[in-house]
């Protein structure tokens, strides 16, 4: 699970203080470290704001990364369909969030959970903040040195080994 690559769009290295020189580094910096931990037969949430690029670049950088992707829609890849999304290459796509493994809900947005809810938000958007409550879990990459992180290790963050 990964979000908010924000690929082709050279201020986020600004807004968020990301040690990239430039958008093309970058770019390949964080399909390398896709790869490294993707493999092909893998499946990958991508929790929204993929790319700020046209559809044949976003293309180009899909058929590069490895595993069945899945995109949640943020809010900057919102003002493009579905359709877009799928013939750029994604294998699935969502405009809300799912719910994934009966107790995990993803979204792009942070959702309101109060403490009686059952569940916990993995999400992105709000790059290098954090919510400090165990129901939220923020996967933008600013928070997992670029890399997609396994659910496995997300779930062991909230869920004890002898629940597992």
């Amino acid at each position: 699970m990964i979000s908010d690559h924000h690929f082709g769009h050279k201020q986020i290295i600004d807004y968020e203080r990301r040690p990239f020189g430039s958008s093309e580094e970058m770019t390949e910096t964080m399909i390398e470290r896709w790869n490294a931990v993707v493999g092909k037969e893998d499946k990958v949430f991508h929790l929204g704001d993929f790319s700020f690029l046209n559809q044949e670049k976003t293309s180009e950088i899909l058929s590069r990364l490895h595993g069945y992707k899945v995109l949640i829609m943020g809010n900057h890849d919102r003002g493009r369909s579905r359709k877009w999304w799928l013939e750029a290459g994604f294998q699935e796509v969502s405009e809300h969030g799912l719910i994934y493994s009966g107790f995990f809900f993803l979204t792009h947005e942070p959702m309101y959970m109060n403490k009686q809810m059952p569940y916990v938000n993995i999400h992105g958007h709000i790059h290098g903040q954090k919510y400090e409550s165990s129901q939220y879990i923020n996967v933008s990459v600013e928070h997992w040195d670029y890399t997609p992180v396994a659910f496995e290790q997300l779930k062991a963050m909230v869920v004890p080994n002898e629940e597992q």
